[in-house]
């Protein structure tokens, strides 16, 4: 069209022009303002990383002990503040705020809450700094709910306080000492003197915090007048250090203890103090002192600690009962394995001192209940099939929920089943991911719901006849959000691998044509007991994996040997020899796929994070004839230079299996690398040291292979913060365009 000279705004455009002007104007707006009209939505990778695609869930729910009603972490609609809301079961639609920040100048937005035993107290958190995955110093506040006050526990940042039963006292750890508050007198009491950089008391150490999952070393009893904490001797741990690099001048070393496969871990001892007497007893065990310490809490009595130990090979694990007034010490029951046996949170006591446990011993997880002596009252659930969650007990129609892949493993179901073993039935049935969050006495639950095409969903049911009394919440903005994209859905399937039947996805480009060939991109993470490939909603990485099949690649995810939820032969087959049969299922699978008409086998690449990092760089060596490109994210390397409790959990000592440490390490074959390989790692990742990436790099160089690299300034394991996701995602991108 010829463009007219506009010398005045109220120039008229010759007729015959004018139509074919709008006409195009209209195409225009209309492209711009719908592209599902004409071709579907765009997907922006810039986008993914801001939260855009994040599902919305119900945070922090907490059944309160009326047994009616439950509370949930908010956001305000009204202003930049955080909420409590309370909710009853049985008029859902109606809430009251029980905390509102907003109502309080000394806060604004908090993290996270939790109320005293009597819910008269609540422990609220602010300004939270983390130190490791689950570390954080943070400030913390009380709200006293009768008063309607709030005091600051501590003018400083503190550590894993804790409400004492009664809400008249809050415990707490500051600079590895633990502390008392008394809220009634505002007194605090310094209870331990000798936190300093070698000695931990009342939390965990790193190795602690990373591989048994728990930060807090220590717990009230049920009267509030007894505290029971860990005391960590990290003396004789080595120390590790790395660069911090920052915006200073000269970078400067950060130092923490962290004892790598073979070394010396924490020595573990374990107090008692009395508040009311001002006495502190440590407890003794009958036999040589445990290696390991991964679980302790006071019981329903007073006087009752139960304690769980396992030896250094964590094979033979012990549940010990002591008595803070006789100072006697009684087992409850032992778990052995010729592999390792896992640690759990599915000790639960119930009201006559019975307990619940689950353990692998007939080769799947299952749950048995036991009497207060430890004497195994029966087996509760069994199949060829494992529990993964058990809720709660309702103490009326003794009818026990819990979560099982029973309909299989990729799958979570929900059921019940009664103490005496009978009357089973299922609460949700569906073929997806549920679970739920009961009342405190298992008549009400509020369920969760996901799978590949449904974003997480909230309901609640009355338990009993499983009625359906409201939808609480849905994702269905996000839902079609997505949809315009095109992506196509996971396709769940089995692939028959070295005499096992794996599970696995594929994802296909949405203009997929079998008379094609298409390069495969492998995702895998692969550790022992992991999962992958299950029926549930996705996160960002599933979104860019879609997006990536729409550029015309298919993606595929196979859990191989070692994974988890398909019984404990399956899982522990992997023993004593980390990565190798793993490796082999990949590279096999790769194969197998690389033989399908629309798959083409010289285009074929893998990529993983973590573990996943380390299988990846292990396939493309060891698989040189299969992968033609690798992207590893803060691999693992060998595991002699990973920690000590998950390491010799799988593969014991180095001193003990050398070969099963060296042979299953990429650095051995860095001379067979053909493919293109990106590695990447975070100069300040504490869990996964950059040590593991310094090493492959100076192996290829050292065998003259050209590779790429890239390393984070100061960015832990997850790398991320500010632009970083975004950086490493365009980055990982752009390998993958150009080279597979």
């Amino acid at each position: 069209m010829k463009k007219h000279k506009n010398n005045s705004p109220n120039q008229i455009v010759p007729s015959s022009n004018y139509f074919l002007l709008w006409v195009s104007y209209f195409i225009l707006i209309v492209l711009a303002g719908n592209d599902t009209i004409y071709g579907q939505q765009q997907f922006s990778l810039d986008s993914l990383w801001e939260g855009t695609y994040d599902a919305k869930r119900m945070e922090m729910i907490h059944p309160m002990k009326d047994g009616s009603s439950y509370t949930v972490l908010a956001d305000s609609e009204r202003s930049n503040a955080t909420q409590i809301l309370r909710y009853q079961y049985i008029n859902p639609g109606i809430s009251e705020t029980i905390f509102d920040s907003n109502m309080y100048t000394e806060i604004n937005k908090f993290s996270a809450y939790s109320f005293s035993k009597d819910e008269s107290k609540i422990l609220i958190e602010t300004d939270a700094i983390p130190i490791y995955r689950r570390s954080k110093i943070a400030f913390y506040w009380i709200f006293d709910r009768t008063k309607g006050s709030l005091e600051k526990v501590s003018e400083n940042q503190i550590q894993v306080p804790l409400l004492s039963p009664d809400g008249r006292k809050v415990a707490y750890v500051f600079q590895r000492n633990l502390f008392v508050k008394d809220l009634t007198n505002q007194k605090t009491t310094q209870l331990t003197f000798d936190g300093n950089y070698q000695t931990l008391n009342g939390i965990t150490d790193w190795v602690y915090e990373e591989e048994f999952g728990f930060v807090r070393g220590f717990d009230w009893n049920s009267d509030s007048n007894q505290l029971v904490y860990m005391r960590f001797d990290e003396s004789k741990v080595p120390i590790f250090s790395m660069d911090i690099y920052g915006s200073d001048l000269y970078q400067f070393p950060y130092m923490f203890r962290y004892p790598k496969a073979g070394e010396e871990n924490s020595k573990i001892e374990i107090y008692v103090i009395d508040l009311n007497k001002g006495n502190k007893n440590k407890i003794i065990f009958p036999e040589n002192h445990p290696y390991y310490i991964p679980r302790i809490k006071f019981g329903l009595d007073a006087n009752q600690i139960l304690i769980q130990t396992i030896n250094r090979h964590q094979n033979h694990l012990k549940l010990w009962q002591w008595d803070t007034g006789s100072k006697s010490m009684q087992l409850l029951l032992e778990e052995t394995d010729k592999a390792y046996v896992s640690i759990h949170d599915n000790l639960k006591i119930l009201e006559d001192r019975s307990f619940l446990w689950t353990s692998e011993r007939d080769g799947f997880n299952h749950i048995y209940h036991y009497d207060s002596n430890g004497k195994l009252i029966r087996q509760l659930t069994k199949g060829n099939w494992e529990v993964t969650s058990v809720y709660v007990l309702n103490p009326k129609t003794k009818e026990l929920y819990y979560q099982s892949v029973e309909r299989g493993s990729t799958e979570r179901q929900l059921y019940a089943v009664k103490l005496s073993g009978k009357g089973k039935r299922i609460l949700q049935d569906s073929k997806g991911t549920h679970g739920a969050f009961f009342s405190i006495d298992g008549s009400y639950y509020v369920h969760s719901f996901s799978d590949e095409q449904t974003p997480p969903k909230y309901s609640l049911y009355r338990t009993k006849n499983n009625k359906l009394l409201q939808s609480l919440t849905d994702n269905n903005l996000l839902k079609n959000k997505i949809s315009s994209f095109g992506f196509n859905d996971r396709e769940f399937s089995t692939i028959q691998i070295n005499g096992e039947e794996l599970n696995m996805w594929l994802i296909k480009p949405k203009d997929f044509n079998p008379n094609k060939k298409y390069p495969l991109l492998m995702f895998q993470y692969s550790g022992p007991g992991s999962q992958q490939v299950s029926n549930r909603w996705g996160d960002a990485r599933l979104l860019w994996h879609k997006s990536l099949a729409n550029e015309g690649y298919i993606i595929a995810c196979i859990d191989g040997r070692g994974t988890g939820f398909k019984g404990a032969d399956f899982k522990k087959m992997t023993y004593m020899n980390l990565v190798k049969y793993e490796a082999l299922d990949q590279i096999a699978a790769a194969k197998s796929l690389g033989s399908l008409p629309y798959i083409d086998q010289d285009r074929i690449g893998i990529w993983g994070w973590s573990f996943g990092g380390h299988m990846a760089t292990h396939c493309l060596l060891t698989g040189n004839d299969t992968f033609s490109m690798a992207i590893a994210v803060a691999p693992v390397t060998n595991w002699r230079f990973y920690d000590t409790i998950y390491t010799e959990r799988f593969m014991r000592t180095p001193q003990e299996n050398p070969t099963g440490y060296d042979l299953n390490s990429p650095l051995n074959y860095a001379d067979q690398l053909k493919g293109k390989f990106l590695i990447i790692h975070g100069s300040g990742d504490d869990n996964v040291h950059v040590q593991n990436t310094m090493r492959m790099v100076e192996a290829l160089i050292q065998e003259d292979k050209q590779f790429e690299w890239l390393i984070y300034p100061d960015k832990n394991h997850g790398i991320s913060g500010g632009n970083t996701r975004k950086h490493l995602y365009t980055k990982m991108t752009n390998f993958i365009f150009d080279n597979l």
